[in-house]
């Protein structure tokens, strides 16, 4: 074979990938468009769909909100201990504060939150969307509204709801630690923390946390189920146990990636 042949195969191949990922990236850009969309319509809400949304929430976020906030508790402590701690060793103590609540609770916390519902809730679930061990035929099933309503939304919702919580309740907590480590159980320092939180809390800044947390809680929700429900329905492939990690994972660096650049650049 002549390697214009060759050449002609690498291009046709290279053509078909790349029209296979836009097509796989439209399929879950289109999927977060009709989830959105059910998910802020009343109708998703009778009493059939909140009892199902209520059980996806509290297996995804009241069963694991305990001891994620006591493990994020420890690694929180210990890192404002060495924070804190070097700051004092290099005479900027006034800066450790404002070095813990940037570095911590806008940055750590939002991202561990994410991960940590993705690997746990997010892949975990998402991946039971289908069963890889039946013929393709038995486990694809349409993408009815019906099926929506009573399967996917809520499974979303369960999703964004435990990222939305853990990110909040224990950043909530790490700001507690924080002044507990530096002042201790002296009132006298809520003043001089209140006002270095304030500095660190603008508006702006604010508002940035809010939106990456949400965007977090969007694409853990989105993501994985989107790849689950388009992944190829062949048994013994192991390409399926956990669909879309990778892209899940580029879409949360992007977000922390995108949300540095606008503060600090």
């Amino acid at each position: 074979m002549p390697p214009t042949s060759f050449l002609h195969l690498d291009t046709g191949a290279w053509g078909h990938s790349i029209l296979r990922v836009a097509r796989s990236w439209w399929f879950m850009l289109h999927f977060g468009a009709i989830v959105l969309v059910m998910a802020l319509s009343p109708s998703t809400y009778g009493k059939t769909h909140r009892a199902t949304t209520a059980q996806y929430i509290y297996t995804s976020t009241w069963q694991v909100l305990p001891w994620f906030t006591a493990m994020a508790a420890l690694l929180s402590l210990v890192l404002i201990r060495v924070v804190v701690v070097t700051a004092l060793s290099y005479g900027l103590s006034q800066y450790a504060l404002q070095m813990v609540v940037r570095v911590l609770v806008l940055e750590l916390i939002p991202l561990s939150a994410a991960m940590f519902v993705a690997l746990r809730a997010g892949l975990a679930f998402n991946a039971g969307a289908t069963d890889i061990t039946q013929p393709a035929s038995t486990v694809q099933r349409p993408l009815s509204l019906q099926r929506l309503r009573l399967e996917l939304v809520p499974r979303v919702l369960a999703s964004a709801f435990a990222v939305l919580t853990l990110a909040m309740v224990s950043s909530m907590i790490a700001l507690v630690l924080a002044y507990l480590t530096v002042y201790g159980l002296s009132p006298w320092g809520l003043p001089g923390y209140t006002r270095t939180v304030g500095q660190v809390f603008d508006l702006a800044v604010t508002l940035g946390f809010i939106l990456k947390t949400v965007f977090f809680s969007l694409a853990v929700a989105v993501v994985p189920m989107a790849a689950s429900l388009e992944a190829p329905r062949q048994p013994l492939n192991l390409d399926t146990v956990q669909p879309g990690a990778v892209r899940l994972f580029l879409v949360l660096l992007l977000i922390e990636a995108a949300s540095l650049a606008v503060k600090y650049i």
